[in-house]
């Protein structure tokens, strides 16, 4: 509805002059008939408001990673979607995410729950957070892994203030991943969504970049540095600013994820943070959306449409 709209704007600019030169009067009919479609379409849009799903970027980009995280690679002209390819536990822990904010439940409970039941993830967990799952009453153990930024996605679309997200960003965190690098790296992500999909800050590497290192001391390394000496990073702080550089440098959602893809490292993890960054301002198409909805089961699904239908853009 938003492109028509933008389409019609556009159109109407381009043909003015013409018609203004060849015929005044079809220059008026033009300009009420285009007027009345505007008025027309933002109307429905705002009564009648289409609700484009959201967390399928984390879930795209962890699935389409899934397969280079322990095998790398430096193209860009690969695959998005291959049998090798599967969700981890950055959409399980997404989804959990998502359901205790839908459900009012604790982040920690959630968490439990989800990966409780679904044990043996592509990739499997990592190790510390593998032992957290299975213990009776579970301690943060002080983590800084990419872990807490991959997960907290949702809070970044369901809260409307900053202060809010960074609260919530940090409960999220602080169950298992309560290292200072954790927490910053979980609030970084949700504070950098919810500031693009309120249009707060534009999607410029200038606003970027000062808003991720004035707010939260990062410093966001070159594509050109990434691609050449790029090692494995499952840290916070050596994942959270390569994510945002491949958003940064991209131009359309899929080119984020190709991007990020393309500069190695912790692959699934990397998707998952910049996907759920770029859904923020890109597009997704519905085949790309629609093919990642295929590897998952009907239960995260449902989460994923009630979060959609409640928080969706």
């Amino acid at each position: 509805m938003c492109l028509f709209i933008t389409r019609e704007i556009l159109f109407v600019g381009r043909n003015a002059k013409f018609c203004v030169s060849t015929n005044r009067s079809l220059f008026s009919y033009y300009i009420i008939y285009h007027l009345f479609l505007l008025s027309l379409y933002t109307a429905l849009y705002k009564w009648f408001p289409i609700k484009l799903q959201v967390m399928l970027g984390t879930i795209i980009g962890d699935i389409v990673g899934s397969r280079f995280e322990y095998n790398n690679t430096d193209r860009t002209d690969f695959d998005l979607f291959t049998p090798e390819c599967s969700y981890t536990d950055d959409t399980i822990c997404t989804v959990a995410v998502a359901d205790a904010i839908l459900n009012g439940n604790s982040y920690k409970e959630s968490l439990l729950k989800w990966c409780r039941k679904y044990p043996d993830p592509k990739g499997a967990y990592g190790r510390s957070f593998e032992s957290w799952i299975h213990q009776k009453d579970p301690k943060p153990y002080n983590s800084y892994g990419n872990g807490s930024a991959m997960r907290v996605g949702p809070v970044g679309w369901a809260f409307d203030s900053e202060k809010e997200v960074l609260e919530q960003a940090k409960l999220t965190a602080i169950i298992s991943h309560n290292h200072p690098e954790g927490v910053r790296g979980a609030q970084c992500v949700a504070a950098l969504i919810y500031s693009l999909r309120k249009r707060n800050i534009r999607k410029r590497v200038s606003d970027i970049t000062l808003f991720v290192r004035s707010k939260f001391g990062y410093t966001i390394p070159s594509l050109k540095s990434l691609k050449s000496a790029n090692t494995f990073d499952c840290t916070c702080q050596g994942t959270v600013p390569q994510a945002i550089r491949c958003f940064m440098q991209s131009k359309y959602f899929e080119d984020t994820i190709r991007i990020t893809m393309s500069i190695g490292g912790d692959s699934d993890t990397l998707g998952a943070i910049a996907g759920s960054i770029a859904e923020t301002w890109f597009d997704i198409p519905e085949q790309i959306k629609s093919k990642a909805l295929e590897y998952l089961p009907d239960d995260m699904i449902e989460v994923i449409d009630r979060f959609t239908e409640k928080f969706g853009k």
